[in-house]
């Protein structure tokens, strides 16, 4: 079965696009791998409007990419923080993937506005493709993809 016959309802792109796909929650994503953590921070960084906020922030909760931590300052009502779980963690390699292509190809004149470096040894980080025998930085034409077990085909 070559890949133009096979259904792509179940798709894990897809799937992760109808939940991470949006300009606004691949912002918040940004922004909480970044130690933003509260609703009002999020909105003045960002600059998006309170409704859509919530929004995006009730589906990342509800989706497990997000929980809330309750906290209160003194003399105000409790509110919620937003901390990335382990599920929302392991977007950060698409998140930094994001980055180093903007960088490459729609870049700053001034430089990049984030310098995301080895705490040990200060190299810069990058995003490499990796087979599971740990031969790094693979190529498109040193890969084969073919339909998975998953696949069914296009009706």
């Amino acid at each position: 079965m070559e890949w133009l016959e096979v259904s792509t309802e179940n798709c894990p792109v897809q799937r992760t696009l109808d939940l991470v796909g949006e300009k606004w929650t691949l912002l918040i994503l940004r922004d909480a791998a970044n130690g933003v953590r509260r609703f009002d921070d999020f909105r003045r960084h960002i600059g998006l409007s309170e409704a859509v906020l919530s929004d995006r922030l009730r589906k990342l909760t509800a989706a497990g990419v997000l929980m809330t931590v309750a906290y209160r300052e003194p003399g105000s009502r409790s509110r919620n923080e937003y901390r990335l779980t382990r599920k929302g963690w392991d977007l950060w390699p698409v998140l930094v993937a994001l980055r180093q292509w903007g960088d490459t190809y729609a870049p700053d004149p001034e430089g990049p506005v984030l310098d995301i470096r080895h705490a040990e040894c200060g190299a810069p980080v990058r995003v490499v493709v990796e087979c599971a025998e740990e031969h790094a930085a693979l190529t498109p034409k040193e890969v084969t993809a073919r339909p998975g077990p998953g696949a069914r085909r296009r009706v």
